[in-house]
């Protein structure tokens, strides 16, 4: 699996992140079914990460996100 790289600002500072695709896809995803711009998805994500590194946040986000979206589908 090869990784893609995206650039963010985040707190006032450039950022780059490389995650897997599949990893991007979910969270893309996440991101407008919340309404709001990647960007602006993945800032809410680094506010909240505390010491754990941006990739690994975004991975466990993406992660959660895939896990609701089944058992929600599960459920139906």
């Amino acid at each position: 699996m090869a990784l893609k790289k995206k650039s963010f600002s985040l707190s006032g500072h450039r950022t780059s992140v490389a995650l897997e695709e599949e990893f991007w896809a979910v969270l893309e995803r996440q991101a407008a079914a919340t309404r709001q711009s990647l960007a602006g998805f993945v800032a809410d994500i680094d506010k909240s990460r505390g010491t754990r590194p941006l990739a690994s946040a975004l991975r466990l986000a993406a992660l959660a996100a895939a896990a609701h979206r089944s058992q929600t589908a599960d459920n139906s």
